[in-house]
């Protein structure tokens, strides 16, 4: 299909991605959270693994609390868009998951990247401070 390529280009990659069941269990269980307006980032700094790139990864929950199928696949396309539109606000062997309110369904795009942008400078700056706590303590 011609013009398809563009789409293909700007997809947002595996990659960058938290894929795996485990890997979110182990933001929830050992990382932090931080609440924005319309959404909780849990964020959690990844160890030196040299098989895992040192670029952040980033996963969504989107429960069924949220509305339909329609709904919540809508609000997962806003918010990869806002992510791949905001990933040079975070940078660092960060993983991050993202759990958006409902109001992400209706609010104004811009509004919805700019968020999302201060949520992942956020969870980055928080991130490298709890690891520089955590190693002070010698934990």
């Amino acid at each position: 299909m011609p013009g398809n390529n563009s789409a293909a280009s700007s997809k947002f990659p595996k990659s960058k991605r938290l894929l795996k069941h485990a890997d979110f269990q182990r933001v929830y269980q050992n990382g932090r959270r931080q609440f924005t307006g319309n959404m909780t980032v849990f964020f959690l700094r990844r160890q030196n693994e040299a098989a895992l790139p040192s670029a952040p990864r980033v996963g969504f929950t989107v429960g069924k609390v949220l509305g339909g199928a329609v709904d919540r696949n809508r609000i997962k396309r806003r918010m990869r868009e806002a992510v791949r539109m905001s990933s040079l606000a975070c940078e660092g062997p960060v993983d991050i998951v993202f759990n958006p309110r409902k109001s992400v369904l209706t609010m104004p795009f811009a509004e919805l990247v700019s968020e999302v942008a201060r949520g992942l400078r956020l969870a980055a700056q928080r991130a490298r401070v709890a690891e520089a706590t955590r190693t002070v303590n010698g934990k």
